[in-house]
This record gives C-alpha cells, sequence and structure tokens, in this order.
C-alpha cells in the first residue's frame, strides 16, 4: 500500500428478509488492505444497470417502498417469495461495473503501475464509496477520460459486442434486437453499421424509432403498430436475420420473432416442407424487461430454437484472448461507439430515496442513471 486511504466507506446494500420484506441500506464497511496483486478504488462512477436493478429490488413491489432511518422497505408479494430462497437473511452488495481512481496500489508492479489512473472495473458491489479488487479487473482508461465516461465499459459494450460475435459463431448474417433504443441498443447500432452488419430494431414508442434512424438505422419496426408483424417480416427477408436478442423476455414478442422468420424464409423459399424452413432461427433471452410469462404460438417448424444469454458465460466460452480483443475494442471506441448517456446522477444517498427509485426502477429507455459513490 503506497498511500493512506479511509478505514471505512460506505456500501450499498439489499437483503430480503424471511417475512417478506426487502430492505435497501447503507453499509459502513471496512476498506481492505491490498494484497500485492490488488487495488484500492474510489468509485467516482457507477451506472444502474437492469441487472442491478434484479439484485438491488428483488421480487419487491417498490410502489410501497418507504423510507425511514435510512432504510427503504418494500414488500415483496407471497407468491414470488420462492424465488427468493436463495438469498434469504443475506445482506448482498449491488453494482456491476464503476470507474474511479486508484488511491492504494498492492506491492506487485502491476498494481503499482496502476496507482493514481483512473480506471473502469468489473466485479460486483461499486455501490461503493471504495472497491478492493485484483489488477486483472481493471480496465485503465486512455488519458483526459473520466470516471464517468468509462463507468458503463464493461456490461452493455461486451453484452453488444458478443451478440454480433455470437451470430459470427452460430453462421448466422444479421440480427434482430429488441428494446433497441436502449444504450446497448444504440451501441450494438453503431458496431452493425461499423462492421457492415444488418440489424433489424424492435422498439416500443415512436420517438424511440426516431432516436434511431437519426444514429443511422435502417430497419426499425414499432412493436405497437397495427403494421408490426408485416413491418417486421419485410425487415426478415431484406435482411435475412435469423438471430434475435429479446431483452423483454416475458410476453409474445420471441414468439412473435420466431413467426416472422418463418414466414420471410418461406416468401424465399423454392420448396415446400410440412416441416416448415430448415434454415436454424435462434431467439436468446437476455432480459427480463417483461416479468411475465413467455408465451408463443408454435407456428414456425421444426428447426428453431429459444433460450438464455449471458455475458459472463459467453466471455467464458471465447477464452482469454478472444474476450480480451473485444475489451481492447471498447477502449479504443470508448468515445464513440460505446459512448453511454445518462439522464441523471445521484449519490448513494439519493439512491434510496423513493423519488429516485421510482424513476431509475422503471429501466425506461433515456432514464439511465449513474451513481456517484464519492458525493456527500
Amino acid at each position: 500500500m503506497t498511500t493512506p486511504i479511509p478505514a471505512t466507506g460506505l456500501q450499498l446494500r439489499s437483503l430480503v428478509k424471511p417475512e417478506g420484506v426487502l430492505e435497501l441500506s447503507l453499509a459502513t464497511v471496512p476498506t481492505p488492505t491490498p494484497a500485492a496483486d490488488e487495488v484500492v478504488v474510489q468509485v467516482q462512477a457507477a451506472p444502474i444497470n437492469p441487472s442491478d436493478i434484479g439484485l438491488l429490488f428483488g421480487a419487491a413491489d417498490m410502489s410501497t417502498a418507504t423510507l425511514a432511518n435510512g432504510i427503504v422497505s418494500a414488500t415483496i408479494p407471497e407468491r414470488l417469495m420462492k424465488a427468493m430462497a436463495g438469498r434469504l437473511g443475506q445482506d448482498l452488495p449491488v453494482g456491476n461495473e464503476g470507474a474511479g481512481v486508484v488511491v492504494a496500489a498492492g506491492s506487485s508492479a502491476a498494481a503499482q503501475a496502476l496507482m493514481g489512473q483512473t480506471v473502469a472495473l468489473l466485479g460486483g458491489a461499486m455501490y461503493a464509496q471504495c472497491r478492493c479488487v485484483k489488477v486483472a479487473q481493471c480496465l485503465p482508461l486512455p488519458a483526459g477520460t473520466t470516471a464517468a465516461e468509462g463507468a458503463s465499459c464493461f456490461v452493455n459494450p461486451l453484452t453488444a459486442l458478443g451478440m454480433v460475435e455470437t451470430m459470427r459463431l452460430e453462421g448466422h448474417k444479421a440480427l434482430v434486437h429488441t428494446a433497441a433504443a436502449s444504450n446497448l441498443g444504440q451501441m450494438l447500432n453503431k458496431i452493425c453499421q461499423k462492421d457492415g452488419i444488418a440489424l433489424v430494431n424492435i422498439v416500443r414508442k415512436p420517438e424511440q424509432e426516431a432516436l434511431l434512424r437519426d444514429l443511422g438505422a435502417t430497419y426499425v419496426c414499432n412493436a405497437t403498430s397495427p403494421t408490426f408483424l408485416e413491418d417486421l417480416t419485410q425487415a426478415l427477408v431484406a435482411t435475412g436475420a435469423t438471430l434475435a436478442f429479446d431483452a423483454t423476455g416475458g410476453g409474445k414478442l420471441a414468439g412473435q420473432i420466431l413467426n416472422a422468420m418463418e414466414v420471410a424464409l418461406n416468401r424465399t423459399a423454392t420448396e415446400y416442407s410440412r416441416y416448415g424452413s430448415t434454415t436454424h432461427r435462434q431467439v436468446y433471452i437476455y432480459g427480463g424487461l417483461d416479468t411475465g410469462p413467455t408465451e408463443f404460438v408454435r407456428g414456425f417448424g421444426m428447426t428453431w430454437g429459444m433460450g438464455g444469454w449471458l455475458l459472463f458465460p459467453f466471455l467464458q466460452r471465447i477464452g482469454n484472448d478472444s474476450a480480451q480483443k473485444l475489451r481492447q475494442r471498447v477502449v479504443d471506441e470508448l468515445k464513440t461507439t460505446f459512448a453511454s448517456s445518462y439522464s441523471k446522477t445521484i449519490s448513494l444517498t439519493e439512491a434510496l430515496q423513493p423519488a429516485e427509485i421510482a424513476v431509475y426502477g422503471q429501466r425506461a429507455t433515456g432514464a439511465k442513471y449513474l451513481i456517484d459513490p464519492s458525493r456527500g
């Protein structure tokens, strides 16, 4: 360790109690002394991603949230408590990724080289004033890059790049993406345009459609339009997309995409098959914006798949060398392709205010929040 650091710091915690209550609080935790291959980072920016909200709120009904004595309490519906069984009584830290300044470093050369640098980091518990992590979990940011600019270096950029790499690995030639006007969706559009990949975007609002078209998107389909299914089918005919990534999870959308893919393939088929098209179609569910059941009417033959997709298993699948190439691309294009925007920056204390929870808890496009734990 080369410089004094605070003995303790605040950390945001999420607790599910057996009686069906969620509690959010700020805990005072000791700041670890870094081991030889570790650094201590003063966290200055950490985004609130949908995956973070899943851990933060659990299955609680946040419309019931109240704040008293610095603790937010919210009711968990009884029917959903079974899903919370694995985390009962565990006071869990939250926050997948963030960025900040290295304020202490272990004795290794790699750790010492990061001293005083602004780095992005991945490893959980980022909604905290200080975070001790392995050197390998840090991504040094280019000179002149702020913590806010580097805070979303990992989850959204690597997810978008992972979608494109999955497409290539599995032999598809174009993509479909839902909730496509999100920060991640905007990044995916920039990647696909730069790499010459056709992308079909699915949104729910006219303003989201306009946003993507302003970014140069060619194929944008509004799921609330009366012509949605035909618009989607036409886009699939034009692009040949047979792979989709669905952020909604629940509802009928995944099934509608598979059905539209089948119709699109049949429009260009040269012969009939009673089992449908022999071209494999795949929908990966990678989010849960709709927490209801996934519903579909199987009108899409027999050559199809529907499953889950998560970033970290994907990175493990492709190996360290390939994953490092993706990380390097993020660094190289941090202020262009992978630039993130936030509607508001709040402190740890403000993150517990019911009025703020009501906004960032909606996970709405254009309302992404950034937490700055160094504030206040």
